[in-house]
């Protein structure tokens, strides 16, 4: 082996390009089964984002199901999930251009159910006695202020739709019982999110298919219920935070509601898309579940009888999409050092079959950096974490005492967390020499409900304080270059990137991909789904508009003293461009280096690989020109202004 080779940090040549990236790997969605048959959906950077459904048949082969151009996507909440169905005739599904309810059977062409009348589809259930679908719909045709959200029916020769249950402003994950005779949901009102307060409601279903009274069994008030799902034997069973934790319960045949257990660990997601599956049954006695803690997730075997919670021994960190057929369970693992999968794990073997790998990319593990979790100390007393990756590549090292760039990522939601499976995007810039931290800042999932309501009032001071303090904490330990530290994030984590760059000098640089700079706007001007999210991250508008413009970086630009780079799609509904663009103009004026790469067919969220792999290298040529390196790649040129 050839001795690694002195390069300065950002220097680095690397196998892990943008191109390898968006050629190479592509999104693992949801997981659904129905008898032997498993089918996945998988998103295409290749086809300018168009999701496709998968199938692996009985005798294994792996089949597209979806032709071109259908695009398996609901926009429902704009952020979509809960997207098709699979049934014993075939599958179900929303299509992306038109909304539309689409019915494929097995061996046919997609035909449209429902008819084109600006209505958004999501999380549907068969209901085979009354030969229709039960539905989330969100209803665009609406003469009110903003769209009505309701569960339907969708009958299935007609295509009518008839209300199940409206009132409420969001609902979502309806359960039909074994028997067919009463179903369950979840839904939540303005200005609570679900992940705040929810509530799970249970009806029966009358022989004219319509709900007799219904009645909240949990959640509500400080309560976040949440993925109810019906056991094999007829017993309901869903999440709730009431412990401070998401935990599972039980509400039983003699109708009361039992604990399965009482453990710091999170069973459950923040309801962000619909379709969420955490849990499922290996029979009425036992169900298989992913868990987290500390930021890893974990699976395990739950005994309903004496509630005991086995977890088995897998290399898989992080894991969504459970969904059991016989012996084997099937979920979306990642690890580390390994993209995500569809799995298929039968868990009284332990044998692990991979069905697809996100990314066919086969990297030595020399240019693997490998997350290490790291708790510090950030304001008040209290302790935060991250994950952090070094540079890392087999082929070179960088000169005596120099130490890396950093950058940090905060991340989205601002109710989400850092992921620790693989990912290429991180590891790009690892692999050319730069460090990396992933910043669980107050307010992230995984940590219990208390550490999730440290953002309550305080969204754009604890986020952006955790994020400075991972920054100082890695200078502290000399792992990182106090003159070299730059901070990235994308829609929420935008926010707090721009809020980190305006109200602090500890940053050097930063890049805004669909971030919101002016929260007034951002309350006054985005979807229903979070119209008053803000309420709680930071108070009633316009009762509490002074804060809101306190918090705003673009009515502080005065503040701002470093270069910057913003990504923005212009079709984004949740954070419009006008956000982003005010912001450029601002750093224009102060004469402030800065750049602005728009995408014109993209939304909230890069799908499409052209705009991915722009994206990837724009940034990194950015960072170039602020801190004078000299990339191993030829990137192309992106405009930069007041750069001399």
């Amino acid at each position: 082996m050839n001795p690694s080779k002195i390069a300065p940090y950002g220097s680095w040549k690397s196998p892990i390009t943008a191109d390898f990236i968006v050629s190479h790997s592509i999104g693992l969605n949801s997981v659904g089964v129905n008898a032997d048959n498993i089918y996945w959906q998988e998103s295409r950077p290749q086809e300018k984002g168009r999701n496709v459904l998968v199938h692996q048949t009985k005798e294994g082969r792996i089949v597209d199901i979806t032709p071109s151009p259908f695009n398996v996507r609901t926009r429902a909440h704009e952020y979509g999930g809960g997207s098709f169905l699979v049934t014993d005739e075939g599958i179900y599904f929303a299509n992306n251009a038109d909304q539309c309810l689409y019915r494929q059977l097995t061996g046919k062409t997609p035909e449209p159910l429902t008819m084109q009348n600006r209505c958004r589809y999501a999380d549907f259930v068969e209901d085979k006695s009354h030969n229709r679908l039960i539905a989330v719909v969100e209803d665009h045709d609406s003469s009110d202020d903003e769209p009505q959200n309701y569960l339907a029916s969708i009958d299935l020769i007609t295509g009518k739709i008839s209300v199940l249950v409206k009132g409420d402003d969001f609902y979502s994950s309806p359960r039909l019982s074994p028997d067919g005779q009463k179903i369950a949901w979840i839904s939540w009102n303005h200005p609570d999110m679900p992940w705040d307060a929810s509530s799970l409601w249970l009806a029966p279903i009358k022989e004219d298919g319509s709900l007799g009274e219904a009645r909240c069994l949990a959640g509500g008030g400080d309560e976040s219920a949440g993925e109810p799902r019906w056991s094999p034997d007829g017993q309901l069973y869903f999440s709730s935070d009431r412990s401070g934790w998401w935990n599972l319960y039980r509400y039983n045949h003699q109708q009361q509601i039992e604990s399965l257990g009482n453990w710091e660990a999170e069973f459950a997601y923040p309801h962000w898309i619909f379709g969420i599956s955490t849990y499922d049954f290996a029979s009425s006695a036992e169900i298989i579940c992913t868990y987290t803690q500390a930021g890893r997730w974990y699976l395990a075997r739950l005994d309903l009888n004496d509630n005991t919670l086995d977890p088995f021994e897998l290399p898989y960190t992080d894991i969504s999409s459970i969904k059991t057929l016989g012996d084997t369970v099937l979920f979306i693992g990642g690890t580390p050092t390994e993209s995500k999968s569809i799995v298929q794990f039968n868990w009284k073997t332990n044998e692990i079959t991979l069905l697809k790998r996100s990314s066919d990319l086969a990297l030595d593990p020399g240019y693997v950096s490998v997350p290490q979790a790291i708790a510090f100390p950030t304001e008040d007393g209290k302790e935060a974490y991250a994950w952090y990756y070094p540079p890392q590549n087999i082929d070179y090292r960088a000169p005596t005492e120099a130490r890396p760039p950093l950058l940090v990522k905060s991340h989205g939601g601002p109710t989400a967390s850092a992921s620790v499976s693989l990912s290429l995007r991180v590891q790009y810039w690892t692999s050319r020499g730069f460090a990396y931290v992933d910043v669980n800042y107050g307010g992230s999932t995984g940590y219990g409900r208390e550490y999730r309501q440290r953002l309550e009032g305080q969204w754009g001071i604890v986020d952006v304080q955790d994020c400075i303090n991972a920054a100082k904490f890695l200078v502290s330990q000399g792992k990182v270059d106090p003159e070299r530290l730059t901070i990235s994030g994308g829609s929420a984590g935008g926010f707090t990137t721009l809020a980190a760059l305006t109200f602090s000098d500890r940053f050097k640089a930063g890049a805004s991909y669909y971030g919101v700079s002016d929260l007034a706007a951002l309350a006054t001007d985005t979807h229903k789904f979070e119209s008053h999210y803000l309420d709680r991250l930071i108070g009633p508008y316009p009762a509490d508009k002074v804060t809101y413009r306190a918090r705003s970086p673009l009515f502080h630009t005065e503040q701002l003293s470093c270069p910057m780079i913003f990504f923005q799609g212009l079709q984004d509904r949740v954070v419009p461009p006008n956000q982003a663009e005010a912001m450029v103009s601002a750093l224009n004026r102060k004469g402030l280096p800065v750049a602005y790469v728009s995408f014109a067919e993209e939304q909230h969220g890069f799908r499409q690989a052209e705009a991915i792999k722009q994206a990837i290298e724009g940034e990194f040529y950015f960072y170039s020109r602020i801190f004078d390196f000299q990339p191993a790649d030829s990137l192309p040129v992106i405009p930069i202004q007041n750069l001399e």
